[in-house]
């Protein structure tokens, strides 16, 4: 299962929400299968509804 609270442990280069959404579209296309979203993004770029934007990125990436 991939969590958002480890991506961005892992990933401390990631400067913006955009670049989030990016890597969990990398993930998602690599077979992760499930993703729990346990935090918020720390970013000042991180809209209302992240969840939901993070959410479809995942989804949609893993059908590809």
């Amino acid at each position: 299962m991939l969590c958002l609270s480890e991506i961005l442990l892992q990933h401390h280069e990631l400067k913006s929400f955009d670049e989030l959404v990016s890597l969990v579209e990398e993930k998602a296309r690599g077979g992760e299968l499930f993703f729990q979203m346990d935090v918020r993004p720390p970013y000042l770029d991180t809209p209302e509804g992240w969840e939901d934007r993070l959410e479809a990125a995942f989804a949609a990436a893993g059908k590809r």
